[in-house]
C-alpha cells in the first residue's frame, strides 16, 4: 500500500502558510477530506469532535481523558455537578460553573445554555442550525424539553428515564450567542469569524479544505488544563500515503491512521507509533429495513459473521486491530454469554445461507456503501477489498461497492432504508464508538430508528429493548450490569451489524511530540501535548 505520494496543492499551500515564529506549533494531519465545520458542532464524525469540537467548544459534561488503565468516564464540565430531580427521573438538573466566559469575553450562563439548546432542538428559533441540529439530535435523541431555573441552573427533561443521560449530554456543545449576532445571524458566516467557545483552545483562522488554526486560550477557566502548546494547525489529508509523506518531510508532527504497511519503516526512521485497545468497532451496518432486503433474515446476518476472516484482515493491517465478534469486545465483562461465538467457520456460514435460500445457484449479493477515508475508518478501501475477496472465497457471497466521501456516508446513515441517497445499498461501512450504554441506546434502540437516531438498520429486538429499559430506569449498579449483558447478548445473537474488527487507534508522531496520552476513548486531550 505505501508508495510515494505527492502532496495535494491545497495541502502544500497550507503547509507553506504555517506560522514561522518562536511559538510552539503542533501540526496534525487528519483523515478528513475537508476541514470539519467550525460553528461549534463539527461534522466529519467523531474526528470532527476530537479536533474541532472539545478543544474549542465544550459541554456541560466532559470526558476524562487523562488515564489509560480504564475506559474513559465523564466528569463535570461547564456544569460543576448534576443530578436527577428527586421527584422526576425524567428531569436532570445541571448546576453551571461560575466564572466561565466564551473566547469573545461574553459570559457562559443559563441564558447561553438555553440559546444553544434552542439552536439544536427548537426549529422555529432564529438561531436554529439544521446541520448541527441533525448531529446533536441523533446523539442526544432523548432530549424532550429544557428550562432555565435561575442564572446558574438549567433543567433538561428526557422523553424517558435514562440513567445514562450524562453520556448523551457530553455531545451537546456550546457556542457564544454573540458569534451568531456578529455574523449577521448567518451560520455560514459564523464558521469563518471564527466562532467562540469556552475550551482550552480558540480558533484563529479557517481555510476550508486547507487548515484550521488554533491558539491557546490563556483565559481558560480550568487552570489545571492550560494547553502546553501555543498553537495547533489541523490539516485534512485524506490519503494515508500523503499523510506519511507529510510526516516524513517534517511538514506535520502527528498523523492519524498511518498506512499499516508503512508503520515498520516509520519506526525504523525514529517516528513514534502509538496504539491502544479502546472502545471502537469497524463494522458493516446491515440495511434490514429496505424493501426486499435479504438481511431481514437473521440467518443471513449470522452467516456473514461466520464467513469473515478477521485474523487474516488483522495480519493484513500489520496488527493494528483486534477481532470483533460483537459490539463490545469479547473481554468486556458486559459481553455476556451469547449463543453465537463468531469466528471464521465457512461451513456454518454456508449452512445458514442455505437455510435462508442462498447457495451456488442463487448466491447472496450485497451492495455496500464505503468511504475513501474518514473518522475512525482506518484504511477503508483496501480493507473492504479484502472483505470482498474473503466473502467470495469463504461463502460465495458477491459484494459490490459504492464509494463516497465520508460526510456523504455519514448522512446516509441517518437516511430512511429505501432513501434514494442510499443508491440501493444493503449495508454501510461506518465505524462506531462502543464506549457506553448511551451509545448502545442511540445505535440500537427501536425508539431511535433513523432518521431520529442512529438505528439505521431499522432493527427491533424486544428482549434488547426490555433490557435497555431496565437499565435506563435502574440505579443499582448490579441491575444495570445484568441488563447490559442481556442487551449485548441480543446484539450478538440477532446481529444488526457485521462485526469485523476493533481498531487499535494507531497514529504516528515525530519524536519531538511529548506528553501525548492515548486514553481508552475515541477522543484525546491535546492540552497535555507539548512540542519544542
Amino acid at each position: 500500500m505505501t508508495r510515494p505520494s505527492a502532496l495535494p496543492a491545497a495541502l502544500a499551500l497550507a503547509l507553506a502558510a504555517a506560522p514561522a515564529s518562536a511559538e510552539s506549533v503542533l501540526r496534525i494531519g487528519m483523515t478528513a477530506a475537508d476541514t470539519p465545520t467550525t460553528t461549534g458542532m463539527p461534522n466529519n464524525g467523531f474526528e470532527g469532535m476530537r479536533f474541532l469540537g472539545y478543544p474549542i467548544f465544550e459541554g456541560l459534561v466532559l470526558w476524562d481523558l487523562t488515564r489509560t488503565d480504564r475506559l474513559a468516564t465523564v466528569k463535570p464540565g461547564l456544569a460543576e455537578r448534576w443530578e436527577q430531580a428527586a421527584d422526576d427521573k425524567n428531569t436532570w438538573i445541571f448546576h453551571l460553573r461560575e466564572g466561565v466566559s466564551f473566547h469573545d469575553g461574553t459570559p457562559f450562563d443559563a441564558d447561553a445554555v438555553i440559546w444553544n439548546l434552542d439552536r439544536y432542538f427548537k426549529q422555529d428559533s432564529p438561531q436554529y442550525e439544521l446541520p448541527a441540529a441533525g448531529i446533536t439530535r441523533a446523539r442526544a435523541p432523548l432530549v424532550a424539553g429544557y428550562r432555565k431555573v435561575d442564572a446558574r441552573t438549567v433543567a433538561i427533561t428526557t422523553s424517558a428515564p435514562a440513567s445514562y443521560f450524562p453520556y448523551m449530554a457530553v455531545y451537546i456543545l456550546f457556542t457564544s450567542p454573540a458569534s451568531f449576532e456578529k455574523a449577521g445571524r448567518d451560520w455560514a458566516k459564523v464558521g469563518t469569524l471564527p466562532a467562540a467557545g469556552t475550551g482550552p483552545f480558540r480558533i484563529t483562522r479557517v481555510s476550508p479544505r486547507e487548515a484550521v488554526d488554533l491558539a491557546r486560550n490563556d483565559g481558560y477557566w480550568d487552570k489545571a488544563r492550560m494547553a502546553k502548546v501555543d498553537r495547533v494547525r489541523l490539516m485534512p489529508i485524506p490519503e494515508a500515503n500523503a499523510r506519511i509523506a507529510a510526516l516524513r518531510a517534517g511538514q506535520v508532527d502527528w498523523i492519524e491512521a498511518p498506512a499499516p504497511d508503512g508503520i515498520p519503516s516509520l519506526k525504523q526512521a525514529g517516528f513514534v507509533i502509538t496504539t491502544g485497545s479502546y472502545p471502537h468497532v469497524w463494522p458493516w451496518f446491515y440495511n434490514i429495513g429496505a424493501a426486499g432486503s435479504p438481511l431481514k433474515d437473521v440467518r443471513v446476518r449470522q452467516a456473514l459473521n461466520y464467513c469473515v476472516d478477521r485474523e487474516g484482515l488483522i495480519t493484513f493491517l500489520n496488527g493494528t486491530a483486534e477481532p470483533s465478534v460483537g459490539w463490545l469486545k469479547a473481554s468486556d465483562p458486559n459481553f455476556g454469554a451469547p449463543q453465537n461465538r463468531y469466528r471464521l467457520d465457512p461451513a456454518r456460514g454456508k449452512a445458514l445461507l442455505a437455510e435462508a435460500g442462498y447457495g451456488p445457484r442463487k448466491p447472496l449479493a450485497l451492495k455496500v456503501m464505503v468511504s475513501t477515508s474518514g473518522s475512525g475508518q482506518m484504511q477503508p478501501l483496501p480493507m473492504n477489498e479484502f472483505l470482498q475477496e474473503n466473502l467470495k472465497q469463504t461463502c460465495d457471497v458477491d459484494i459490490t461497492f459504492n464509494v463516497v466521501e465520508w460526510q456523504v456516508l455519514l448522512n446516509a446513515g441517518r437516511a430512511a432504508p429505501d432513501a434514494p441517497t442510499l443508491q440501493g445499498a444493503n449495508a454501510l461501512n461506518v465505524s462506531s464508538p462502543s464506549s457506553d450504554v448511551a451509545v448502545m441506546a442511540r445505535y440500537f434502540s427501536s425508539a431511535n430508528i433513523s432518521p431520529k437516531g442512529f438505528n439505521f438498520e431499522q432493527w427491533k429486538d424486544d428482549v434488547f429493548d426490555a433490557s435497555l429499559r431496565t437499565l435506563a430506569e435502574a440505579t443499582d449498579p448490579e441491575t444495570i450490569a445484568t441488563a447490559t449483558r442481556a442487551a449485548h447478548e441480543r446484539l450478538v445473537d440477532d446481529p444488526p451489524w457485521l462485526y469485523i474488527v476493533h481498531d487499535l487507534n494507531p497514529r504516528a508522531m515525530s519524536p519531538k511530540v511529548k506528553g501525548f496520552v492515548s486514553p481508552q476513548s475515541w477522543f484525546v486531550d491535546m492540552t497535555l501535548v507539548s512540542v519544542p
